[in-house]
């Protein structure tokens, strides 16, 4: 709305050309999240504890969680709304990308929201039925993979790009394309969702993906730089950057409350919400081994929970791990809640950097 505001100034004063620029609108985007999380944050953090919307501890985990019981929850909503207004200020509102991904967090939100819901309103940890969950994960990932793949421009939206190598990509085709967009829209859901169990662990290194990705969706969308640096240009990708820097802003503003102990905990409408979101982004730009990559926590913890699971089903019931998720065997094992986290967050930040150097290096 803004940008169609600046655009419309620009016509009689020449200084609002300047908003034209992605660079600029990611930083503002980046920025009005940030205070948008900050002033909404203490009055729906008030609001969801006079509704009594607290979070419900499963009695089968470390027992140091016991205190957390009753703290709010779906604080995640927090984020969408920053999102989502900031996304309206200063994005390209007729970029078919934006649209897209505003939609799928809206609609993984929603599941997440029901999910949180359920929670709430029966103190049951469980919530939501898992098939239920996945179903309608895999309806919303199934109806974007189609959308993405019926409406490609160009032969590199449909080609898997390899890291590191200059020329190494895999032609997917279109029923390629589509079950590896399934994949990764709703496997990212999922692995942040598992991830989210400590103060502040899940949403500090979805900050530093969104920003990093951000970096890749401008580069994507510059035939110049695309050009340079081998990747492929992706029409339209670069105003990506500037809903990823809201998400960045947002973030950090959740961060605020959720630090160690948490005032609020994000819940599933944020954790599904944002990973449907990252998933989405990396289709788009054609960086999902990059997202892999950098999400390496995300991915340590899925594989942890699949691990256990058939380990424990086809050994007779032992264990790989004190507990799944991978965060809680090392609660287990003696680390302090804000240690796991911190020591977590410098992985990211270690795999972030790795995915950042495939920019030039290949």
């Amino acid at each position: 709305m803004l940008l169609m505001l600046a655009q419309s100034l620009a016509q009689d004063i020449r200084g609002f050309s300047v908003f034209n620029y992605i660079t600029l609108r990611a930083v503002l985007a980046a920025m009005t999240a940030l205070i948008i999380s900050f002033i909404a944050g203490p009055p729906l953090i008030r609001w969801l504890t006079a509704k009594k919307i607290g979070q419900a501890v499963r009695t089968d985990g470390p027992q140091t969680h016991l205190v957390k019981s009753g703290t709010p929850t779906m604080g995640g909503a927090l984020i969408l709304i920053a999102v989502g207004i900031t996304t309206l200020l200063w994005g390209d509102l007729t970029n078919r990308y934006v649209w897209v991904l505003l939609i799928v967090t809206l609609g993984f939100g929603m599941i997440g929201w029901y999910d949180d819901w359920r929670k709430v309103v029966y103190r049951d940890p469980k919530g939501l039925a898992s098939r239920w969950k996945y179903f309608w994960q895999s309806v919303i990932g199934m109806t974007v993979a189609v959308y993405l793949a019926m409406t490609a421009t160009v032969p590199a939206q449909l080609e898997l790009i390899v890291p590191f190598f200059k020329t190494i990509s895999y032609p997917l085709g279109v029923i390629g394309f589509i079950v590896l967009t399934y994949l990764v829209i709703v496997g990212t859901s999922n692995a942040i969702n598992l991830t989210d169990g400590l103060d502040g662990l899940a949403i500090m290194p979805t900050v530093m993906i969104a920003a990093a990705l951000a970096v890749f969706a401008y580069v994507a969308g510059n035939a110049v730089f695309a050009r340079y640096l081998l990747l492929p240009y992706i029409p339209g990708a670069g105003e990506l950057a500037v809903f990823l820097g809201a998400i960045s802003g947002a973030g950090l503003g959740f961060l605020w409350f959720n630090a160690h102990p948490a005032e609020v905990f994000m819940g599933d409408v944020g954790a599904l919400a944002l990973g449907g979101a990252l998933g989405t982004v990396a289709v788009i730009v054609r960086q999902e081994i990059v997202l892999a990559i950098m999400g390496g926590v995300f991915v340590a913890e899925t594989l942890s929970v699949a691990l256990q699971v058939l380990y424990f089903k086809y050994s007779g019931g032992k264990r790989i791990f004190r507990m799944a998720p991978l965060h809680h065997h090392y609660e287990l094992g003696g680390w302090k809640e804000t240690k796991v986290v911190v020591r977590f967050w410098i992985i990211t930040i270690m795999l972030v950097l790795v995915g950042l150097s495939t920019l030039k290096i290949r």
